[in-house]
């Protein structure tokens, strides 16, 4: 079972700062743990790199008294972004109107059957949508997380953690 401990000690001295990042995004800041370790589950099965989703897992695990329903929320979160940021993205891209007209006919069930809240679910999509590059997407989750009552300042620490967690996994496969 891979721990955060030794998935930062295999990245290599040229991403020392990842690798420093990585110990200072996960304490702290403005997030609670459930959506610390949420965020952080997600974006790992987001960036797809086996160890690093081992480690974060392994952790969230050791660190929440519930971790099941985050571990869940996040697997839901990470997989129904990867549809829609790209979906999504395709559309804001292309620019067209008649792409904007037609119907997605994606489903997107889960979105309203989370196991958490909503609120922190959608903080879960907006960091993985940050990985995933869709402006769209990022747009939307934020004004539902700031109009569900949380602040900037959580909408900031956790596309930090999307940031490093991504910087992670590319410093791994590199």
């Amino acid at each position: 079972m891979a721990s955060l401990e030794v998935v930062r000690s295999e990245l290599a001295d040229s991403h020392k700062d990842t690798r420093l990042n990585l110990q200072g995004v996960l304490e702290g800041g403005s997030l609670t743990a459930e959506q610390r370790w949420g965020v952080a589950v997600a974006c790992a099965f987001a960036a797809r790199n086996e160890r690093l989703k081992e480690a974060m897992l392994n952790e969230a695990k050791k660190a929440l008294a519930n971790p099941e329903p985050v571990i869940e929320d996040a697997r839901a979160a990470a997989s129904l972004m990867a549809m829609n940021n790209v979906y999504y993205r395709f559309r804001h891209m292309i620019g067209k109107e008649s792409y904007s007209t037609k119907r997605a006919g994606l489903r997107m069930n889960r979105l309203a059957q989370v196991l958490t809240n909503k609120v922190d679910f959608e903080l879960v999509c907006l960091a993985v949508s940050a990985i995933n590059g869709c402006e769209m997407c990022m747009q939307s989750h934020e004004k539902i997380v700031l109009e569900g009552g949380l602040s900037e300042d959580q909408v900031h620490d956790a596309v930090r953690i999307a940031s490093v967690i991504h910087a992670a996994a590319v410093g791994l496969e590199s």
